[in-house]
């Protein structure tokens, strides 16, 4: 139970994600009390244990997916019949609380100049870590984009190699042109990344895809691609077109569905 306490600080303190489990009520026999915790990594390993078998294997999964979402879970199985569909047959009950540990989103803009800062700003206010990458060095720094946390005066194509995109990452590309998208897009459409945003027209999308197809990029990774991102504002200024992009994020990342909520 100790090394799990460790774990979970350590968690916490490096950014990563896991999903506690413990066993929250018994009746009956079952083969762990309450109590009991077992920790699930987002690769599908995991210490510490809430019973073995069957029962532990659907709350490993239920934890996986509890990462993916970021939502709780109270998970209840009867051990009693296998035929019915219990998880065993110790014939009594148990109940197990899930809740995942999620590290703090970060928002990577990729491309400097008055719409990137714009979303530099606003994510930061709203409680994102924020990157900046530019191949140009001077629209890269802490006076070009005040408020970012980290940045990468890098090509686009070589962002990964420097910084760990994860399921928590969400990527904004508010690129100078079409060209500098084809060249850089693919290896960001390999990583992880929760959402990958491309400013511009749809007609700019339309040319980008098509180039990008005629390099080889398969249609399933393009269909990763927001763009044009954001939601329909009408936006004009930069400051309006970010509250557009950062309004789908987390419309997205909370299962908004971007309606009016006016009855």
């Amino acid at each position: 139970m100790l090394a799990i306490y460790r774990e979970i600080a350590k968690i916490i303190e490096e950014g990563n994600a896991a999903a506690v489990c413990t066993i929250i009520e018994t009746s009956g026999s079952v083969p762990r009390h309450e109590g009991s915790k077992m920790l699930v990594f987002p690769d599908g390993s995991f210490i510490g244990t809430v019973g073995g078998g069957e029962v532990e294997n659907r709350v490993i999964q239920e934890a996986l997916q509890s990462l993916k979402d970021g939502k709780i879970r109270n998970l209840r199985y009867n051990m009693v019949d296998p035929e019915q569909g219990d998880p065993g047959v110790c014939g009594g009950t148990l109940e197990v609380y899930v809740e995942p540990i999620l590290p703090k989103p970060t928002l990577v803009v990729i491309g400097g100049g008055h719409v990137g800062r714009a979303v530099v700003h606003l994510a930061k206010w709203l409680g994102f870590t924020v990157a900046v990458s530019d191949d140009r060095p001077e629209f890269c720094t802490p006076e070009a984009n005040p408020g970012a946390d980290l940045f990468f005066p890098v090509k686009m194509a070589e962002l990964p190699q420097h910084l760990k995109i994860t399921p928590y990452t969400y990527l904004v590309l508010t690129t100078r042109g079409s060209n500098i998208d084809v060249e850089g897009l693919e290896p960001l459409l390999h990583t992880e990344a929760a959402y990958i945003g491309v400013i511009g027209s749809k007609r700019r999308w339309l040319v980008t895809r098509k180039a990008l197809l005629e390099k080889g990029v398969s249609e399933e990774l393009l269909n990763r691609v927001h763009s044009p991102m954001g939601l329909e504002l009408n936006a004009e200024t930069p400051e309006e077109i970010a509250v557009s992009i950062m309004a789908e994020i987390i419309m997205l990342r909370n299962g908004g569905s971007g309606e009016r909520m006016r009855i």
